[in-house]
């Protein structure tokens, strides 16, 4: 849902309590427990971080009995403006004129 390409995902508790990993099978046994296994709950936060795309989220959970019959959750708020890699870092840039303004030098012959 949040377009992440290698999640780490932790309890923001002070704990450090891992949910999901982007290390493969250091988090497999999670899969299959729920939530509340965890003492998840309403108002707890979530902190999901996406080292490849330099994205972070915090997400707070809240429980709702008034989602639609066979909808499980709902992800509500601002999506992100860009998703996607890493733009790479700018090169150096050649700078024939003491600055790095675009400004080329003179080439006028004086009278």
């Amino acid at each position: 849902k949040f377009a992440m390409v290698a999640p780490d995902v932790q309890i923001d508790d002070g704990k450090g309590t891992i949910l999901i990993s982007s290390e493969e099978g250091e988090t497999e046994a999670n899969n299959h427990r729920k939530l509340s296994d965890f003492a998840i709950r309403n108002g707890t936060r979530l902190q999901a971080d996406d080292f490849l795309q330099d994205y972070t989220l915090l997400i707070n959970v809240l429980h709702s009995e008034d989602l639609e019959k066979d909808v499980e959750f709902e992800v509500v708020g601002d999506a992100p403006e860009r998703i996607g890699p890493k733009p790479p870092e700018p090169t150096s840039r050649n700078i024939s004129n003491g600055s790095d303004d675009g400004a080329q030098p003179s080439t006028s012959t004086g009278k």
